[in-house]
């Protein structure tokens, strides 16, 4: 290949073209001929029995089709939870169910009751609010802790209590974890939040169902990151549609973050209500929708313990967390604070015994999944933040505190039941402290002063779990689908390609790097092929793109179908040259005979696939395609240091992060500047919760941060030029391509780095603060600085 293409090329992204030039197709651009809208008419209170629902007045009104509430889809099944977990007594996790449209009561603002079809939008909105719904108001059920204790109101009344599961890992490992933190020479303990937070993707989430009366098929065109999972739990464990007949399409996708792995209620609606009406049925969400019906994320109170001896060596950790389910069980929810959090409290570090323990808990809200990164930056948030407090009680530098319990022999069997394949910890930390000039630290520090300013310098780890498998192993954990990958490899009798994938993009850059990876191994040029994703019709079944899966996973499976199709065209090029197969090279492009000046072009051999008129019939068949399945045998583990100066104004408690470095270990790198981007995004979502962003409801449930005017983004002028490295690479070593993942790693490790940061900087300045829960807004710094 020539040095501007293939792995390790820092290709520009193919896709941007139409995404910025308008040329994309995103849901809400597909307008089917005859299509109705729909509005969702959703509960104002966060609790209450369900009386009646009048949709009489409604039912009358210009434009409207029908209205439809929970008893149209009392034989219909409810959403599914995709993991179910069992708890440290072996008893399986409470499941309640979760109504398409409530049914019986209504349990966090935004639970839809009814929902009306019309021609327009307006017609459907209008018609809503005509609705007449008599709810009688319930308790509330919001602090987690409250909630647990005897006699509470319970969210499900069928439930025994507000307790979905609690979950202790590793269980055998408790014991030893109580008696070496009883005969620690030193414990560190930090209670802690980590803050409930709103995903906002710049897309909203659309849902466009279509039916023909003629085949009886169904079409779910939706935003999501994962159409053929939709289509397995919405056609078999929902509406009851053979998968045969059930087409799901997500097309462009402007941005996911977790929030669109899920299968929803208002997909299930738009699929149903289309087959009832026979036309199509669209919803469009709005923005304020979006806060009271997607997913939110994080959501802990925990309660950590580091145990370290006389030479501050970590002999143990202990960890209490409650969880916030929300007031359903979301597809993947059960599995975020437990196989995603407990399963990384090791970190960097080489403890010998840690247990775990998570309380998942009814509320409420809105239910809580799987957000950037999902159970990874909780247990790092936890760990680094402590770790940094002990450094601070035993005047140590955080930095050799840290180095002193790294891990350094590889693999590594962690007490928490994963095994490192490979990592250098210490290479990552030596290249951040390269980058950062530490030695300049002082000067800096002097400068603020000067200003007025506190300044302060944050460091910690990482590391993360990517490409979750295998699927029999995270079958036994209770997952209830696989988590193999996919690809089809068709190649054209003029030589193009078009990849596949069962992954999917939505901004990841996956029909470019993907491209690369095909392109490097043939030796051809990157526009001879195409990407194709996102429509279950004509892409082999895949799991979608979630945790960092996407190169690991789908990729592997790419390599594994190319491999199948170059070992294919080997034979066909060893016939054309008369030659021994075992003889024949591919390089750039060329199949030749090792050792003579034969050979044969990647077009010439492609094309006799198709036109077999010089061709080993006998041997092979026609034409050039391959499917490859992927199932991966180990987590992939990415890992970095990262590092945050602050300035804070002592008069008002603004915290300005003043510079962010970011050194990561990756594996091997597909695309440098895709990689890049990806840390970049991570950064901004971290630094977003870690100074502003902060889903809150008051007593009653009512959401107080309800639109951007209540929930705080990061804008351009919150964040620094960022500082990013990822040239220290120890490959993976069981995925063919040596990657270990990247997307969700800047959201992970920035979080503690900024808490570390602004709490040095109090410290420097005198202050006896140890912690600041996240948002670190301006009020809540001035009031820690206060006492």
């Amino acid at each position: 290949m020539p040095k501007d293409g293939g792995i390790g090329a820092s290709s520009k992204r193919r896709e941007d073209v139409r995404f910025l030039t308008g040329a994309g197709n995103y849901t809400d651009d597909i307008n089917l001929r005859g299509q109705a809208y729909v509005h969702f008419l959703r509960s104002d209170v966060a609790h209450g029995t369900l009386n009646s629902v009048d949709t009489s007045a409604a039912e009358g009104m210009p434009g409207v089709l029908k209205v439809f509430t929970g008893a149209d889809f009392a034989e219909v099944g409810g959403i599914p939870c995709g993991w179910q977990v069992t708890d440290r007594h072996g008893e399986p996790m409470q499941e309640p169910p979760h109504p398409v449209l409530a049914q019986g009561k209504v349990r966090h603002v935004g639970d839809p009751i009814a929902a009306v079809v019309a021609e327009s939008r307006e017609q459907a909105r209008d018609a809503a609010e005509a609705i007449e719904v008599d709810i009688s108001d319930l308790p509330a059920v919001m602090d987690m802790k409250e909630a647990l204790k005897e006699g509470a109101t319970k969210v499900h009344d069928d439930l025994t209590s507000n307790l979905c599961y609690d979950w202790g890992f590793v269980e055998e490992n408790k014991g030893a974890v109580d008696e070496a933190i009883k005969n620690a020479a030193h414990v560190t303990t930090l209670e802690l939040v980590n803050n409930r937070l709103v995903p906002n993707a710049m897309e909203p989430r659309v849902a466009v169902g279509d039916y023909s009366r003629g085949t009886d098929d169904s079409t779910l065109y939706t935003t999501s990151q994962n159409p053929h999972v939709i289509r397995l739990l919405m056609g078999a464990f929902v509406l009851g549609i053979p998968e045969h007949k059930l087409r799901v399409v997500a097309p462009d996708v402007g941005g996911g973050f977790g929030s669109k792995i899920y299968h929803y209620a208002e997909e299930a609606f738009c699929t149903f209500a289309a087959k009832k009406l026979n036309r199509p049925v669209k919803w469009t969400c709005s923005r304020s929708e979006a806060f009271i019906s997607d997913a939110h994320g994080r959501d802990h109170v925990t309660k950590i313990e580091l145990a370290l001896d006389a030479d501050n060596n970590f002999t143990a950790v202990r960890t209490e967390t409650y969880a916030n389910m929300g007031a359903y069980l979301s597809t993947f929810a059960p599995s975020i604070p437990t196989w995603l959090h407990g399963t990384l409290m090791a970190g960097n570090y080489k403890t010998p015994n840690i247990y775990v323990n998570v309380k998942a808990v009814f509320t409420n809200t809105v239910p809580v999944d799987a957000y950037r990164g999902a159970g990874r930056p909780e247990a790092t948030y936890q760990l680094e933040r402590v770790i940094d407090k002990a450094a601070r009680e035993l005047g140590v530098d955080p930095i050799e505190l840290r180095r002193q319990n790294f891990i350094t022999e590889f693999p590594y069997a962690t007490p928490v039941a994963v095994e490192y394949d490979t990592g250098d910890y210490n290479a990552t930390m030596d290249k951040l402290l390269e980058i950062i000039d530490k030695d300049g630290f002082q000067k800096r520090l002097e400068d603020s002063k000067a200003r007025g300013k506190l300044r302060g310098l944050g460091i910690n780890c990482y590391i993360e779990a990517c490409g979750i498998a295998p699927s029999n192993l995270v079958g036994q954990l209770g997952a209830r689908a696989g988590l193999y990958e996919s690809a089809t490899v068709r190649v054209n009798a003029t030589g193009g390609i078009t990849v596949m994938t069962g992954s999917h993009s939505h901004g990841q850059g996956h029909e470019t790097s993907f491209a690369q990876v095909v392109a490097d191994m043939i030796g051809i040029d990157e526009s001879m092929i195409e990407i194709e994703h996102g429509d279950t019709a004509n892409t082999p079944m895949g799991m979608g793109t979630y945790g960092s899966r996407s190169i690991a996973v789908g990729g592997s499976a790419m390599v594994k179908a190319t491999e199948k199709i170059i070992a294919k065209a080997r034979k066909i090029a060893a016939h054309l040259m008369e030659a021994s197969e075992a003889d024949i090279e591919l390089k750039d492009g060329q199949f030749s005979v090792a050792g003579t000046d034969k050979s044969v072009a990647w077009g010439d051999v492609t094309l006799a696939a198709y036109v077999p008129h010089n061709y080993p019939l006998e041997e092979i068949e026609p034409g050039l395609e391959e499917t490859a399945f992927y199932d991966p045998a180990n987590f992939t583990y990415p890992s970095g240091a990262y590092a945050c100066e602050v300035e804070v104004d002592p008069e008002t408690g603004k915290v300005t992060i003043e510079r962010f470095a970011a050194a990561d270990d990756f594996g091997n790198v597909i695309n440098p500047m895709i990689v890049s981007g990806q840390v970049h995004g991570g950064l901004a979502q971290g630094i977003g919760q870690a100074l502003l962003e902060q889903t809150s409801y008051d007593a009653d449930g009512q959401l107080l941060s309800a639109s951007y005017m209540d929930y705080a983004m990061p804008r351009a002028d919150d964040v620094p030029f960022y500082q990013v490295d990822h040239s220290c690479q120890t490959p993976c070593t069981h995925n063919p391509l040596g990657v270990k993942g990247c997307g969700e790693a800047g959201a992970i490790g920035s979080p503690p780095s900024v808490v570390n940061a602004v709490v040095d900087a109090l410290q420097r300045a005198g202050h006896d603060v140890t912690h600041i829960d996240m948002p670190l807004t301006p009020s809540r710094v001035w009031a820690a600085m206060q006492g």
